[in-house]
């Protein structure tokens, strides 16, 4: 499976997602989706690629480049989620929501305000 496309759409296959399911999660239109997985389409950019490994579970260097292992090694990846991570309020509970539905750069300065306004 030599070609980015193809690797998009085993990735997204294997994840059980349909086209429109992987648009979603990753904040993208459908037919973005289908532009990456076409042949002679458009290319993902890296942080769609990051977006995509993450939410197939694929390993970000073989879904780039096609080397490496497909799927991650669920004994060496990190929790998702803490006890800390859980919202303690209603507060807690709309900024996470908030959060969950960002792109990764705006979660990272809206973090990074947060830190700010913490201190």
């Amino acid at each position: 499976m030599n070609s980015l496309p193809q690797r998009i759409r085993r990735a997204r296959t294997c994840a059980g997602l349909s086209q429109t399911g992987l648009a979603t999660r990753i904040g993208i239109k459908r037919s973005a989706v289908t532009q990456w997985e076409h042949p002679h389409g458009t290319k993902p950019s890296v942080e769609h690629l990051i977006r995509i490994a993450t939410e197939t579970g694929t390993g970000f260097e073989w879904l780039a480049t096609g080397r490496g292992p497909c799927a991650l090694d669920p004994q060496n990846t990190a929790p998702a989620l803490l006890m800390d991570d859980y919202a303690g309020d209603e507060l807690e509970a709309q900024a996470l929501g908030h959060l969950r539905h960002m792109p990764p750069a705006k979660k990272r300065m809206a973090v990074a305000i947060l830190e700010t306004m913490g201190r």
